[in-house]
């Protein structure tokens, strides 16, 4: 019978027996001789990570250590004796903070216990050991829901001290999404409250704990060290940008290449590898696994998959603060044009709002943007950094158009942009007040600055790269334009923008025909004339608050 695609399936065992897998645990051998006493794995989300875990308890875990073993029969790890001794030796603790989202302070002090209810019902036979009086009431305590957040904090290092006890041997503690809440937190505007407690669960089940044999923890971002693995001296991080085991999350080539060939789809790789390769794990080329598997699971059609299974609101909040220099960027990636960062690993939220290097080290863990190249400097690890595939490149142009949304508008960006390039004035000036109207409440306040207005339009003209080459503040003629639209075929019209700001509407016409007329003075138009455009529309808009004037030619 052939086996189905493992679409949403993370438990290994289920994986196994049940679905065609790829053979990743040749990554258990690797992991045992270089592992440390804490080791953090992060990668993007749906790469694999939970898979890597699920892997790692089958085989590590001594409940069931026989019937566990059968699983791995003819997989890599198989034929390696030495490491096969360590199969079923350790008990172990495995816990997933993926659900632990909660939207505010009060939900999450209602919401751990609950969570931890789960994790104590999963361990209940520990009661049936020789336990203290005072471990009984906490363990009942916690599986009753009736634990205060101090127990709460000390509840892994309470479980991993119970079950060393049991079974005479050390436990393992596995963490999955460990940077879940904290993240949640953020979202929600309770990082601060949150962060003192999540330090403390963490702390006290990894650091100096004498019952802990060793730890994995799996998630998206490196959470700076001083936000929340204070004095954690035993940490080890694999990360992208540095990996010892760059290839046990996600796919390879030669695994893709072998998945094509089995399901009988050898013809497809060049689609696949446009649309899901092209990340670089440490100069290894990687394919975003989930990606691949819906592919085929899809009959072979080419989609977006991961972006719809993925909370982009990381993305959606760069570009809520984003200002002039971070859209010409974005404006460039679209168009396969790299971007210079400076990218620092342990990640602090408040920066995200203050420097775009910290945007765009977010970008590149959470897998918007993937490495072309990497120079180490003294300050920081100096990245060029490019869309990976058409999945993503997709995902950058949604994302952009996103940011305009809104169901109380009566015309869409795409239709905007047409009007733009007919040379519907009025319709543009329509569009734009109307979008300006209902819409600037949610980003910063212009206060008057060109650098918000040249951004809010720059980053509508997303919808065009598909057809058009966006540049942005480059010298031209005699001088530099705000925005330039420059068709692929010379039979589509080109565009100039040049943005002014009136200090009363009164001043508005005046100060959109003194753009016009810079751009004309200029010769602004010079760079489109050398790539013979025949049609160019010229735009002068002004902007006062939340009001705008367009004047075209």
């Amino acid at each position: 019978m052939k086996k189905r695609i493992p679409i949403g399936i993370d438990d290994f065992k289920e994986a196994r027996q049940n679905c065609y897998f790829v053979d990743k645990s040749g990554f258990i051998g690797e992991f045992l001789r270089q592992r440390a006493s804490v080791t953090l794995i992060t990668r993007p989300r749906r790469f694999g990570k939970t898979m890597t875990l699920s892997m790692l308890r089958y085989f590590l875990d001594i409940e069931h250590a026989e019937e566990n073993r059968a699983l791995f029969d003819g997989l890599a790890v198989s034929k390696n004796v030495e490491v096969m001794e360590e199969q079923g030796k350790r008990p172990v603790v495995a816990l997933t903070l993926k659900g632990w989202k909660f939207p505010s302070l009060e939900a999450m002090r209602s919401g751990v216990p609950r969570k931890l209810a789960e994790l104590f019902r999963a361990y209940s036979y520990l009661l049936k050991g020789d336990l203290a009086g005072w471990d009984k009431e906490d363990f009942e305590a916690l599986v009753r829901t009736k634990a205060d957040m101090a127990l709460c904090q000390d509840s892994l290092a309470f479980l991993m001290r119970l079950m060393e006890s049991y079974y005479g041997a050390k436990p393992v503690l596995l963490l999955d999404e460990y940077d879940v809440p904290i993240q949640s937190a953020w979202e929600h505007g309770y990082y601060n409250e949150a962060i003192g407690f999540y330090r403390e669960f963490l702390s006290a089940a990894l650091k100096s704990n004498p019952s802990l044999d060793f730890a994995v923890l799996t998630g998206v971002l490196r959470i700076s060290k001083e936000s929340i693995f204070s004095d954690l001296n035993n940490l080890q991080v694999d990360s992208i940008l540095d990996s010892r085991f760059p290839t046990a999350i996600g796919f390879t080539e030669s695994e893709v290449q072998k998945m094509a060939a089995d399901l009988g789809h050898e013809d497809k790789m060049v689609e696949i590898k446009a649309w899901y390769d092209g990340y670089d794990f440490q100069g290894n080329e990687i394919y975003n696994p989930w990606s691949v598997l819906n592919y085929f699971s899809n009959h072979c059609k080419p989609h977006a998959y991961w972006v719809n299974s993925s909370g982009n609101s990381i993305l959606q909040e760069m570009l809520v603060h984003a200002k002039r220099p971070v859209f010409d960027g974005l404006s460039g990636l679209l168009q396969g044009k790299p971007v210079q960062a400076v990218v620092r690993e342990g990640f602090i939220y408040r920066d995200i709002y203050r420097n775009k290097n910290a945007l765009y080290t977010m970008l590149l863990t959470t897998g918007y943007l993937t490495t072309k190249g990497l120079e180490d400097k003294g300050y920081g690890t100096q990245a060029e950094l490019v869309i990976p595939n058409r999945e993503i490149l997709s995902l950058f142009r949604t994302e952009v158009l996103e940011r305009y949304e809104n169901d109380e508008l009566d015309i869409s960006i795409p239709d905007l942009m047409q009007a733009f390039l007919a040379g519907d004035s009025d319709t543009v000036q329509e569009g734009l007040s109307e979008y300006l109207e209902l819409l600037t409440s949610n980003f910063d306040a212009a206060k008057g600055k060109e650098a918000f207005y040249h951004g809010f339009v720059l980053g509508m003209t997303a919808v065009l790269t598909e057809d058009y080459v966006i540049r942005s503040n480059r010298e031209s003629g005699y001088g530099r334009y705000d925005v330039a639209v420059m068709p692929k075929s010379k039979k589509n019209p080109g565009m100039l923008f040049e943005f002014k700001t009136a200090e009363d509407e009164a001043s508005m016409e005046s100060r959109a025909e003194e753009a016009l007329a810079q751009i004309q003075q200029n010769d602004y138009a010079a760079e489109l004339r050398r790539e013979d455009v025949d049609i160019i529309r010229y735009y002068g808009i002004a902007f006062c608050g939340k009001k705008v004037f367009v004047a075209m030619q």
